[in-house]
């Protein structure tokens, strides 16, 4: 990663409506196109433009946030059929050229590679029926795409919809190689937890395991809906005598993601702890130089 100068412009002055974003010195936008202001997106150029665009909606019965990958040789009118057919989303994200530059070829790359990368990052659940196939695509033309989806990528993420990004840090040095994530451990009786602390939160690793009792002080609270929640959603299931997380998942606080974890009340900050026994707490919040 490397600093970015962002541009967001508001056609309406409408923080929550019609939002437009480039990197400065790039030529590709994102137009984020609320469904109810479709009417607004037609009547501009870009609308009849090549591009790609992501349908973004209501939760799956995972408890992720539903989405819709395409592209068009014409987006608008592709996006006037999704208003008619598809009934889950309430925001387009919509990927063209400044230059108008962007081919079918283009297009078709930048879907199937994006419908890839989303798949593997794991944060939205697709409604595309499947990945496709990888359209021959010569390599100057790969290339393109590359960047495109590069800078489409770091837009989503400006406007909310972090699409390709992993829940788990993944840092690197200064050689380019991956460092090693920090990780902290949360046990207990029937309970093993392994998680990072990230920008967004904690996220509990994929393999961790929960247990499966929640103690009486949290009977008839929001913890306990919370963790009743997690196994609704398919995040945790029954395994032995354990939970166990099917998927990494980001938990708002560590306390949040110690009682998952625990299954009673915790402060995260204290129970993550790393493999040398310090607290979260101290690794992290006392680590900071102090105010005075």
């Amino acid at each position: 990663m490397r600093p970015q100068t962002i541009q967001i412009f508001l056609p309406a002055g409408d923080p929550r409506g019609m939002r437009v974003a480039e990197i400065t010195t790039r030529i590709v936008r994102v137009i984020e196109v609320p469904r109810s202001q479709l009417a607004d997106f037609l009547k501009l150029p870009e609308a009849q433009q090549v591009g790609v665009y992501f349908l973004i909606g209501e939760l799956s019965a995972t408890g992720l946030p539903r989405a819709y990958i395409g592209q068009s040789g014409n987006v608008g009118t592709r996006l006037v059929q999704h208003n008619q057919n598809k009934d889950f989303w309430n925001r387009a994200l919509v990927v063209i050229s400044l230059t108008n530059s962007m081919t079918q070829t283009h297009a078709l790359f930048l879907e199937w590679f994006a419908i890839a990368e989303a798949t593997k990052a794991g944060r939205y659940s697709l409604e595309n029926g499947n990945t496709g196939f990888q359209p021959y695509t010569p390599a100057p033309l790969q290339a393109d795409c590359h960047e495109i989806h590069e800078t489409a990528a770091i837009l989503l993420a400006t406007l909310g919809q972090p699409v390709f990004e992993p829940l788990t840090n993944n840092p690197s040095t200064s050689d380019g190689q991956a460092k090693p994530s920090e990780l902290f451990y949360c046990k207990g009786p029937e309970a093993n937890g392994v998680g990072e602390y990230t920008s967004e939160g904690f996220v509990v690793h994929k393999g961790s395991t929960a247990r499966i009792g929640n103690v009486a002080s949290i009977q008839g609270t929001s913890q306990k809906r919370f963790r009743e929640q997690l196994v609704t959603d398919g995040v945790l299931r029954q395994q032995g005598q354990n939970y166990v997380f099917t998927r990494d998942y980001l938990c708002s606080s560590p306390s949040m993601a110690a009682i998952a974890v625990l299954g009673r009340s915790a402060n995260g900050w204290l129970e993550w702890k790393t493999e040398q026994g310090q607290t979260l707490d101290g690794a992290k919040r006392q680590a900071l130089p102090s105010s005075t």
